[in-house]
């Protein structure tokens, strides 16, 4: 395994009737970070993927073509390729129990209701991999869950999201640099301020 190799998944559904929204928060992070690292994805195997170096890392970020309750098919694949051990693994998805502008580095855990969180967990056979939950919040009628996430931000929604994104690329630049420790205090700090 490459100590200095990390692997960052965006959790979202690549076709473009779903840019925007809800659940493509992962792929909004994922994009953002890839331009700060001024890295260009192209379309691979299971996934569109993008490679950088930063401060003598090797930073490998995907985001998955599989739709997103089949995650765990390009999470698994592009591990094992790039000789990447799960624990390098960050994986960035929305999060329906955060409110919105909210963040938060979790270092394992289960799924949840996030499918594809549960596919990852499933073909992995494991939940030891970093996330980082992005809230969605959860302001829906019982039975609404699919319309919601599937949904599009509102304009206030989005005023706080985009510091959010940018907090959130931080955070993993420095999971990259200075670890898991580090990125959590960074991120949770903010979601804790945010909670008050």
């Amino acid at each position: 395994m490459n100590e200095k190799k990390y692997l960052i998944v965006g959790l979202g559904n690549a076709e473009q009737q779903y840019a925007g929204t809800r659940h493509n928060y992962g792929f909004e992070v994922v994009n953002a970070l890839a331009g700060a690292l001024k890295a260009s994805f192209k379309n691979d195997k299971f996934a569109y993927m993008a490679k950088a170096s930063y401060k003598g890392r090797q930073i490998v970020m995907i985001m998955p073509t599989t739709y997103m309750n089949l995650s765990g098919k390009a999470v698994k694949y592009w591990l094992n390729a790039e000789h990447i051990a799960p624990e390098r693994c960050m994986v960035v998805c929305d999060d329906l129990d955060l409110p919105v502008g909210a963040l938060k580095i979790k270092p394992k855990g289960g799924g949840g209701s996030h499918n594809g969180l549960n596919n990852i967990i499933e073909l992995l056979g494991h939940q030891n991999f970093p996330r980082l939950r992005c809230g969605i919040g959860k302001d829906f009628a019982k039975g609404y869950q699919v319309d919601y996430v599937l949904g599009r931000f509102s304009k206030e929604e989005l005023a706080l999201i985009e510091p959010c994104i940018a907090h959130a690329v931080e955070s993993l630049k420095l999971f990259v640099t200075d670890g898991l420790e580090r990125a959590m205090l960074h991120c949770n700090t903010k979601t804790e301020d945010t909670e008050k």
